[in-house]
């Protein structure tokens, strides 16, 4: 592609657009991790996080991607052969899966419609088929970033409470923290696994647990190896404001500031943007005659939209046609929806002139790729924005 003037739009469900304010904060001196100077910065990051999990609870922040933050999990509170529940809700569901089986856990997959999400009555099921408690662990994926579909974690710690089961609730809100609401605490999640590239605006390189009494607990018996992720290292150096190993210190500058900017807009404020921009999108996709891929309208993501393309047309060719012409990245079709779907991210760092700029770009691209379509998607969104 030649020069092209502007700055680039990156529209993908994350990484996402990072903030000149975090930019500037990420820019600092790096300072000595062992020096006195670091308990403040670490100290700060850690009660900022608290605030965005919802929780009293630890928790843990790693150099690290939210892959390393889903094997800490596993390998924090499991041993080898433990028997764990999964619900197979999309291509991250998936990928956590197969970690799974890497690491010698035994997987049992609870089948799901990809364009319904996850059913907490097929739980159900599970766990009153098991009366020796042999399931340790449900792990489930609040926001699938590959479907553009929420699950309802609070009717997951229910079905787990009504059947007095002991087995932990892991959590993936890798694409959901910092953009939706989210309660570790009062849904008794177990540990929540999240990162640094999405709703907290920051570049990848940071996966952050959320851990609950119960889960620590575990975690005392816990057989699987372990060295790195190891959460009672990380425990006794983090209380007093230090890491066992080097921290991506200049990352922490920049959360710090991504925390300050959340906290200054207040968290409502941000998942009703959220919520605002996610339902622009999908009267924009409507008016073009397109379809939403998720058919669960209680389980659309606030964080991104997965658009269907028509039957015969690639969603790669679309996104080449829209990079080259208009320099802006969508999200590609991931596993079996690779060809079949295309994603547009409108979480983050992101506000209506973003969202209209996304949507142009998109219904520009429609055109010049031949995708059969309605024209006035973008006057759609923009007549719900203005409303």
């Amino acid at each position: 592609m030649s020069y092209q003037a502007g700055r680039h739009f990156l529209q993908i469900p994350g990484p996402t657009n990072v903030p000149d304010r975090v930019l500037r904060a990420i820019d600092n001196p790096t300072i000595d991790h062992r020096g006195a100077d670091f308990p403040p910065l670490a100290f700060a990051c850690f009660e900022g996080l608290k605030k965005v999990f919802a929780t009293k609870s630890e928790v843990f922040i790693y150099a690290a991607s939210g892959s390393g933050a889903w094997e800490a999990a596993l390998v924090n509170t499991l041993s080898p052969g433990d028997r764990v529940v999964v619900f197979d809700s999309g291509h991250f569901a998936a990928l956590w899966t197969k970690m799974a089986g890497h690491l010698g856990l035994t997987v049992d997959s609870i089948a799901c419609d990809w364009r319904q999400g996850p059913d907490a009555t097929a739980l159900a099921a599970k766990l009153a088929a098991d009366p020796g408690h042999e399931i340790k662990a449900v792990l489930a994926i609040h926001n699938e970033t590959a479907t553009g579909i929420t699950c309802n974690m609070a009717s997951i710690r229910k079905t787990l409470d009504d059947a007095r089961h002991p087995a932990l609730l892991l959590v993936d809100s890798i694409s959901g923290l910092g953009s939706m609401d989210y309660r570790h605490d009062e849904w008794g999640i177990d540990v929540t696994i999240s990162g640094s590239q999405k709703g907290l605006m920051l570049p990848p390189g940071l996966g952050f647990h959320a851990v609950s009494a119960k889960a620590l607990e575990a975690g005392k018996t816990s057989k699987m190896p372990k060295a790195y992720w190891r959460w009672d290292d990380m425990l006794a150096q983090n209380r007093t404001g230090f890491f066992p190993t080097t921290p991506a210190t200049n990352l922490l500058y920049g959360m710090k500031e991504a925390l300050a900017m959340l906290e200054e807009e207040g968290l409502e404020n941000v998942f009703a943007r959220h919520k605002r921009h996610a339902e622009a999108t999908r009267r924009a996709v409507r008016a073009w005659g397109l379809e939403v891929y998720a058919q669960n309208e209680a389980a659309y993501s606030s964080a991104l939209t997965s658009v269907l393309m028509p039957e015969g047309f690639d969603e790669a060719a679309l996104r080449r046609v829209i990079f080259q012409k208009f320099n802006m990245s969508l999200g590609a079709g991931l596993s079996r929806l690779a060809g079949k779907v295309f994603r547009i991210g409108h979480l983050g760092y992101f506000n209506d002139l973003m969202l209209a700029g996304t949507l142009s770009g998109v219904e520009m691209g429609l055109k010049l790729a031949g995708v059969p379509h309605k024209r006035g998607g973008v006057d759609a969104a923009l007549e719900y924005l203005s409303a």
